[in-house]
């Protein structure tokens, strides 16, 4: 008996309530199955340990992508609190001190694992368009696709914010300390100031936006329109009042009443672009509690989070289409090793771009796009030698019994965030959460930043005479690359969480951490220190700057295009290994690990 089928079948009992749907399909496969944008900042204090080394945990951990985030989150599970009080007070603190990629004005996805009931569920609180959204609203008069930023800025690509009612019903599930305690950290952090650190600094110096934004400008910039900086005191009264108001009456005050009407008309009066956003749009959100999308590979299960995010479908995609490689033999990042995830890459991205978007207005065939035969017949498509040209999108079945739920283009943007946590008792979050480009909308209320994850939406309303998937409509959400993964063990355990932002290379970066961490047994640091590497069906990119430059002229011999370009990742890993955490953080960005 294969090592997959003894943890298919000594993992029911851990992993049934993880989505029955998806257990019927492991069953079956087990049976047939055998064997640089900025730089980082410097540390806070001069005791501050190097961000690059790993940190080891014997209870709980979490890497957050700022230091005051990390120990906000290390703070609350001190205190007693769960993953999710962890996760909800650093998400707090990057509002604040990362505003540039997420906060209240944004949205995002959250993947829990509950160690008492085994339940692995993913919580979507992705933004939707408002009522008044037209497939047609980012073609200009002579109906071509509008420039991205000539969308992207201002009030029209502004969505409504999803984040705030996503982590309120995460704490209703999952919480343990009371939803007011978690604001603590960053309404003190708020008041007292923190120091401006390199990326937030540098993001502000190249961005030819800001200025355009009364508001932005005053707390970004300075008097002559320059970035503030580094290491500079800013606080945010503004946002200190916004979170002690949520925190004292929750997050319905968000959605409605003097807070929502500021949002709104602050959108519809926007210097460029005003929007189509109402008070009505606001009220009516509701975040989502979804069935995960999982993947038995190897000895584990995979989970991450389902459409309308892309991200863990096409991940998960990439590890099967390569089950049957011998992955483990392979060096890593060897030209091989760089071949045999691109080809499957492009496979998947095919697929992505066709098949998936919003299941609630679009039947998204998610069972069918993972199910087993249907990768075996998408690896044969691979080329082991030599790269073919562009990969065309398959045929998978809608799945039946097996889909997860009913039911191209589009642009995620690389200013995210994401962080992973592990309590005491084994419970995990990994979350990743976005205001879509660096400053969103880039406009401001409130102390923070407001989205324009609309852009997300395909520009072009119809393709070949047909409707595109991701087109705008009212209330949709509009198709995302976020990929929050959790990796199970054959007991059910939580043994990898991982993640990252990084617009449609998220993809690519959470595949590569995971077969660094599962194929090639490296450590949590380790894996987010690789240099990375993807083909989005496209060409095939390698990151500048690092060893993998050499790979060039080898892959070009074996067809592929190659482009250098940086690839700033944020990966935030925690690893559960011989008993003990490690984290890992991506020195690409300011992230930390810390863990007791």
């Amino acid at each position: 008996m294969s090592l997959e089928r003894r943890f298919l079948l000594a993992s029911i009992p851990a992993i049934a309530r993880v989505a029955p749907v998806w257990l019927a399909a492991a069953l079956v496969l087990g049976a047939c199955q055998h064997g640089a944008e900025a730089p980082a900042a410097a540390p806070a204090s001069a005791d501050e340990p190097v961000r690059s080394a790993p940190v080891t945990a014997e209870s709980h951990m979490v890497v957050a992508a700022n230091p005051f985030a990390a120990d906000a989150g290390l703070e609350i599970l001190k205190a007693g609190g769960s993953a999710v009080d962890a996760a909800i007070a650093a998400q707090m603190v990057l509002g604040l001190v990362e505003p540039q990629s997420s906060g209240l004005g944004g949205g995002g996805f959250l993947l829990h694992h509950s160690a008492a009931s085994g339940e692995v569920a993913a919580y979507d609180g992705r933004e939707t368009a408002p009522a008044a959204a037209t497939p047609d609203m980012f073609l200009d008069e002579e109906g071509e696709p509008r420039r991205f930023h000539e969308a992207a800025v201002g009030g029209l690509a502004v969505g409504v914010p999803g984040l705030l009612r996503m982590l309120e019903m995460a704490h209703k599930d999952h919480g343990r300390l009371p939803w007011k305690d978690l604001f603590v950290p960053a309404i003190r952090l708020a008041m007292d100031g923190f120091p401006i650190p390199p990326r937030l600094h540098a993001l502000a110096a190249k961005d030819g936006y800001l200025r355009a934004f009364g508001t932005s400008a005053a707390y970004f910039l300075d008097s002559d329109h320059n970035a503030k900086a580094v290491g500079e005191t800013l606080t945010n009264q503004p946002l200190a009042k916004t979170l002690t108001t949520i925190a004292e009456t929750g997050a319905g005050v968000f959605y409605e009443g003097d807070m929502a009407e500021d949002l709104v008309s602050v959108v519809r009066h926007a210097e460029v672009n005003p929007g189509r956003l109402t008070a009505a749009d606001l009220k009516a959100y509701r975040a989502k509690k979804r069935e995960p999308a999982c993947l038995s590979y190897r000895i584990w299960l995979i989970c991450g989070m389902p459409p309308p995010s892309s991200g863990s479908v096409t991940t998960l995609q990439i590890l099967g289409i390569l089950r049957n490689e011998d992955l483990a033999a392979l060096e890593p990042n060897s030209e091989d090793a760089v071949h045999l995830i691109t080809e499957a890459s492009k496979l998947a991205y095919a697929d992505r771009d066709t098949y998936i978007a919003d299941p609630d207005f679009i039947p998204v065939p998610t069972a069918g796009l993972l199910d087993p035969g249907y990768l075996v017949l998408r690896a044969k498509e691979m080329s082991p030698k030599a790269m073919r040209g562009k990969a065309f999108p398959g045929m998978p079945g809608i799945g039946g019994a097996w889909n997860f739920g009913p039911g191209g283009g589009g642009r995620e943007g690389y200013s995210t965030t994401h962080l992973s946590v592990i309590d005491k008792d084994g419970n995990a979050v990994s979350m990743t959460s976005s205001i879509e480009q660096a400053f969103g909308s880039h406009l401001m209320v409130g102390g923070f930043l407001l989205n324009n994850q609309l852009t997300d939406f395909d520009f072009r309303p119809e393709r070949g005479g047909a409707p595109t998937t991701n087109r705008a409509e009212p209330g949709k959400r509009p198709r995302s690359s976020m990929a929050p993964t959790l990796v199970l063990d054959e007991t059910g355990e939580v043994v990898m969480a991982t993640g990252s932002p990084g617009g449609a290379r998220i993809i690519g970066y959470v595949a590569q951490s995971l077969i660094a961490a599962l194929d090639w047994n490296l450590g949590a640091q380790e894996t987010v220190n690789l240099p990375h590497f993807t083909n989005r069906n496209w060409v095939t990119e390698l990151e500048q700057g690092t060893d993998l430059e050499d790979l060039a002229p080898a892959l070009e011999a074996r067809g592929h295009e190659v482009r250098l370009t940086p690839m700033t990742s944020g990966l935030h890993v925690i690893l559960r290994r011989d008993g003990k955490l490690t984290g890992g953080a991506d020195p690409r960005r300011d992230g930390i690990s810390r863990g007791e």
